[in-house]
């Protein structure tokens, strides 16, 4: 089931279940607490855009998770989850623009993953019961400027967290194993990145078990997986985004998460 939140002709943004060419079952209820699929459908013609799936209250991040990304920068395979975190106000959602921020516009790469949404609070969970806290998961791109992650600031905080560092969607999907789902990214319509989360270190399961010994989950909090090989800077010559492009997206079973990209005013 895909999952998505958009806005209506009305101006009303909601949830619902996307059905292809049909339109859109609305949930009524809470999507993080009781809700239900309705009668009612909203033709695709009355959706005037599909919004991000979230606003989550924590951006929890994943560093060096897949192994080809690990040996394409010469690190050796991390013993435990490598996390940080970006600001919540990186948000964004399909074919909203990604800026290249004014203080460091120079060398913003891409990062194509997966996503998970945590659907209950998770405190302390077993692997096995891990992804039963999770709602579903969508497509993300950790938008990244190399300059202050690996040069100035020597930290990832500033260069993951800039307006528009953070675009997710366009679908929440609820079935399916997130691990083992195909991950592609493709720079003006050129594949970058293609893997599959079966060659994550840590397991999506892993991820939810860990991260919630180390910190409360929160309803809606996203975590961000890990991207594979193929991102901009480890290749020959580097491969930055510039004002014109347009980076896609493309988790197996979520869709595709399309964004162009501009140089700040």
């Amino acid at each position: 089931m895909k999952i998505v939140r958009f806005m209506t002709k009305a101006g009303k943004p909601m949830y619902g279940v996307w059905e292809d060419e049909v339109g859109v079952r609305v949930i009524a209820g809470d999507l993080f607490g009781v809700w239900a699929i309705s009668e009612t459908r909203i033709p695709l013609e009355e959706v005037t855009r599909i919004l991000h799936p979230v606003d989550p209250p924590n951006i929890i991040a994943i560093g060096l998770n897949y192994r080809g990304h690990a040996a394409e920068g010469g690190a050796p395979i991390p013993d435990h989850p490598v996390v940080f975190l970006k600001a919540t106000t990186s948000i964004s959602g399909r074919d909203r623009p990604i800026i290249l921020p004014k203080p460091a516009p120079n060398e913003v790469d891409y990062e194509a993953e997966l996503a998970l949404i945590i659907g209950k609070t998770a405190f302390e969970v077993s692997e096995d019961k891990a992804l039963e806290y999770v709602l579903g998961y969508t497509a993300a791109n950790d938008v990244s400027a190399r300059d202050c992650q690996m040069k100035l600031d020597k930290q990832w905080a500033r260069g993951k967290s800039f307006d528009s560092f953070c675009p997710i969607g366009p679908y929440i999907q609820t079935e399916g194993d997130p691990d083992n789902a195909r991950v592609v990214s493709r720079l003006n319509g050129q594949v970058m990145q293609d893997s599959n989360t079966n060659d994550l270190i840590f397991s999506c399961r892993y991820l939810v078990s860990y991260l919630s010994r180390q910190f409360t989950l929160l309803p809606g909090t996203l975590i961000l997986t890990g991207t594979p090989s193929g991102v901009g800077v480890h290749r020959n010559p580097p491969v930055f985004l510039k004002d014109g492009d347009i980076i896609e997206v493309e988790v197996e079973g979520v869709g595709v998460l399309s964004n162009p990209v501009f140089s700040a005013a």
